[in-house]
């Protein structure tokens, strides 16, 4: 059987396995780790100790406990990044075998944060490092004793890129031939990705 929030293909073993997981918890404290795990996709700090006492009654192991965030994690993902509606999503759940009261619940949450979340995704997916800054320089040689054939100008980047950790230098020497060809492919991506929005 295939799932929208899964892409339209069938659920992998692992969700279906911990689907039971799940119904061992009620559906109030269902709703409350899925606000947690929702804090923690849109880069908020999540609060384990939280979820330890909303799972200490149902006697979760920490095995059990990181399953319930991980199966939570990509039921929420999933469904945001297929763009899916919380009807369909809890229809689907239900499917699989999760409680009414679980699934709406779950879908509660998950319908306050969708275009949230779904931003969240949107800004984090397919990143390249980002350039921070750029400075650049031209060499050419005009004349020489040594080389008999003066070469064309270089052209001299240095970049500074920036990812979510760390920011670090790039040079990059380039001949007037590569830098017209890396421009070229520059614009063309440019222009398709403005033609994807």
């Amino acid at each position: 059987m295939r799932f929208r929030f899964c892409g339209d293909l069938d659920c992998p073993d692992w969700v279906l396995a911990e689907i039971s997981t799940l119904a061992r918890i009620s559906s109030v404290k269902l709703k409350l780790i899925c606000a947690q795990v929702l804090k923690e996709q849109l880069g908020e700090k999540i609060d384990y100790e939280k979820i330890l006492k909303l799972t200490s009654d149902a006697r979760f192991e920490t095995g059990d406990i990181k399953a319930t965030v991980a199966v939570l994690c990509f039921i929420l993902s999933s469904a945001a990044k297929h763009n899916v509606s919380s009807e369909s999503l809890s229809s689907e759940l239900q499917q699989l075998g999760l409680p009414r009261e679980h699934a709406v619940s779950l879908c509660r949450s998950y319908e306050e944060k969708q275009n949230s979340l779904q931003e969240t995704l949107r800004e984090n997916s397919l990143r390249l490092n980002r350039v921070s800054s750029l400075s650049w320089r031209i060499d050419q040689t005009l004349s020489s004793s040594i080389i008999q054939h003066v070469n064309e100008p270089l052209v001299h980047l240095n970049l500074n890129m920036t990812d979510p950790n760390s920011s670090r230098p790039l040079a990059v020497t380039l001949s007037a031939t590569k830098l017209r060809v890396l421009l070229t492919e520059l614009k063309q991506a440019l222009e398709m990705m403005n033609s994807l929005n």
